[in-house]
């Protein structure tokens, strides 16, 4: 009983071998010289597109650190606020703080729609990437069927 499961179970292999290595057996391994130049230009776009998906990974990790720095100055401000309140600190520093923290706030909000934008750009990349590499496939595929 076992020895027949093993048999099938080869038999399936050997045939799936088959099947996947037909189409490249099919084309004689020729492609013609204009589909040639047609991959090395696709294979040049995939390289392409990962060299800008890298680009905007590091400028999203470049806007959080900067997000990150500014809300913790922001802390700091308010700390700062804070105690000047407590110790009776004149006005105009009261003020000046007030206006450090709306700029510090304005900043994070910049830096907020600056990381979301990032963040689009990417993914819009990552799907070219995908779709460029869909169509290289797809490209390879007919150059060996013809």
């Amino acid at each position: 009983m076992t020895t027949g499961k093993s048999i099938l179970a080869m038999g399936a292999l050997a045939v799936s071998l088959g099947f996947a290595g037909a189409p490249l057996f099919a084309a004689d391994g020729t492609i013609s010289p204009p589909e040639k130049h047609e991959l090395r230009h696709d294979r040049q776009e995939i390289r392409q597109d990962r060299h800008e998906v890298r680009l905007d990974r590091k400028e999203k990790r470049g806007d959080r650190r900067e997000l990150k720095g500014d809300r913790r100055e922001l802390y700091r401000d308010r700390r700062e606020l804070r105690r000047d309140i407590k110790s009776g600190a004149s006005q105009d520093e009261i003020a000046r703080d007030v206006n450090e923290i709306r700029q510090d706030r304005g900043e994070i909000a910049n830096n907020r729609a600056e990381l979301k934008t990032d963040v689009k750009e990417l993914k819009a990349d990552k799907q070219g990437r995908r779709q460029d590499r869909r169509e290289f496939r797809r490209d390879v595929k007919d150059a060996l069927k013809n």
